[in-house]
Formats: C-alpha cells, structure tokens, sequence
C-alpha cells in the first residue's frame, strides 16, 4: 500500500512540477531529463552560456526548456532556479564543479526557495568509506557536509557501479582473455546499477517530496563469481577467475600508479578507477537498505542483459 501511495504521489506532483537539471548535456543528465519529461514535469536545463553542445537541440526536441547561466554568476542561477520545486544536479568534475559549483547551484536554490536539491553522487556508499581512500568520493563528502548544513531537504540516490562499465570500461570482466579479474574476496557482493535505470530512479525521486536524505538502489547485486557465471553463460564460452591479490596489495599499487602518474585534471584516471574498484571489492560501502521497490514502476536491468546487448552490439 505504501508503495502504491508513493508512485501516485509522484504522479500527480509531476503535473505541476518544475525540475531544474544542471549536467543535463552529459549521458546521465541526458537521460534524468528524458525520464521526467516522460513523467509530465517542466524540465529546465541549465547550460553554460555559449555552449554548442549537440544534446542541445536533442533537450529541446524532447520538450525541456534551455537556459544557458554562467555558473559562476549566483545571480544567474538563482533566477534560473524561481519556482522550482527541485533542483537535480548531474554535473561531472572536480572539486571546482562537485564542491564549488554545487555550493553556488545550492545557494541559488536556496535564494530561490526551491525546497529541495539532490546532488551529483550516483555511487557507492562514500558515508562509509575513510577520508582518502577516494578523491573523487572525498569530494562528495565534502559538498555534503555543505548541503547537510543547508535549509533545504537533501536527497543523494546512491547506485553503486554502473553496470554499463562491465561491458569494457571497467577491467574487471575481460571479454579477449576470458577472464574475471578481482582482488579480494570473489565472494564480495557488489552493486551493480544500469546508468538508465539511475537515470529513471533519479527523475521518480525528484518529483516524489517525501524522500529521504539517502536512497540506495543495486539494479543487481552480485559477486565476482555469479560475474564469472553471467559471462560464461553469455558468450558460451567459459570464463575463469583471476585474483590478481589481496586488497593490501592492491592499495599498494594504486599508491604507486598515483605516484608515478602527472598530475592531470581528469576526472577519471586510472588509478582514481582504481580506488572505486578496491573500494567495492573492500565491501565496505555496500549499499543497505535498497530502495528498489520505492518506484513500482521501475524494472531493474540484471547483469546479463547488459552483457548480452554487449553480444548482439559485436555480433
């Protein structure tokens, strides 16, 4: 009863909602707009003035409403934000764009008294994770100190790894070689999280004014092993487990990677891919309590769908 509650309310609230989406030009902020459009809310995306980013014309096409800001003129983004009911962030960076620019994004808010705001997380459990052990991570805890202490009503959706990741981009499952690589314990369970489904997961609790301050959702959970068997039986071809070693060693070599490195400003370089991977295997930012069900409307996509459409894509 309390599920089917939930999803009228989001329902109905969606015909009157206005949604502003920062990061709507990436992949994730992308599809959080497509998926509260489908919903029926005014979607406002905010762009950097000047930007000719072919996702543009792909927002418009759909329905949502193009305002190009300075990000960092607060002035600019509190008009664009008046009469809002949330504030969605999907903005990818570093800590000029996770910490600095938020803040700025949550004061404007604030200015504009939109009452509520959910950050750029969309990860593993970082509220559980040491100081250091993740610099992209160490970011989101540093704006959410900021954000907690703010007169708004917070909601992070945490998804753990995206799922898309496994079809190449993450080297744990490796399609050449026929091989799951891990470090650890094969019996960990990790989650796993479509970057659709996120996306889906996102636009529902924007609309919904009864979130909490954390939503946990797993597409699916699932251990290197049941990784190992998914493949197998994907490709038909069988798959064998490779350890590569302890979690010790692993942060030993991240230590080194870093160290060897230049310093860049990518957001995602390889020993930071590193970290997120020692972290999961470490088990310690497991998400617990999922919210899956807090949307009925929502199919999660398994591991084996994603690596199947990998298949057909190849085939």
């Amino acid at each position: 009863m309390a599920e089917s509650t939930t999803e009228n309310t989001t329902a109905s609230s969606a015909q009157q909602a206005t949604i502003v989406l920062a990061g709507a030009t990436g992949d994730l902020g992308g599809r959080i707009a497509k998926y509260l459009l489908q919903r029926g809310a005014n979607v406002r995306a905010l762009v950097r003035a000047g930007s000719g980013a072919p996702a543009i014309a792909a927002l418009r096409e759909q329905g949502a409403t193009i305002i190009e800001v300075d990000f960092n003129n607060e002035t600019e983004l509190t008009k664009a934000c008046v009469g809002a009911t949330c504030v969605v962030s999907a903005l990818s960076g570093l800590r000029e764009v996770i910490v600095e620019m938020q803040t700025r994004l949550l004061q404007a808010a604030g200015a504009a008294g939109v009452p509520r705001f959910i950050p750029s997380d969309y990860c593993i459990d970082y509220t559980k994770l040491p100081v250091g052990s993740n610099r992209n991570l160490d970011l989101r805890r540093e704006f959410a100190e900021r954000l907690d202490k703010a007169p708004i009503q917070a909601t992070s959706i945490l998804n753990g790894m995206f799922t898309d990741l496994l079809t190449g981009q993450a080297p744990v499952i490796l399609f050449k070689f026929k091989r799951v690589v891990y470090w650890g314990n094969a019996d960990q369970p990790l989650d796993f999280t479509t970057t659709e489904d996120t996306a889906a997961f996102t636009a529902a609790a924007a609309l919904d004014a009864t979130t909490p301050r954390f939503l946990r959702v797993a597409g699916e959970v699932a251990t290197i092993r049941g990784l190992q068997a998914v493949a197998s039986a994907v490709t038909g071809e069988q798959f064998r487990l490779f350890r590569v070693g302890g979690l010790g060693a692993f942060g030993t070599l991240i230590k080194v990677t870093r160290a060897l490195m230049p310093t860049t400003d990518d957001v995602f370089p390889p020993w930071q891919g590193m970290q997120y991977m020692h972290n999961m295997f470490s088990g310690r930012p497991k998400l617990e309590p999922l919210d899956n069900a807090r949307y009925p409307d929502i199919r999660w996509t398994p591991v084996r769908e994603v690596l199947a459409n990998r298949e057909q894509v190849l085939a």
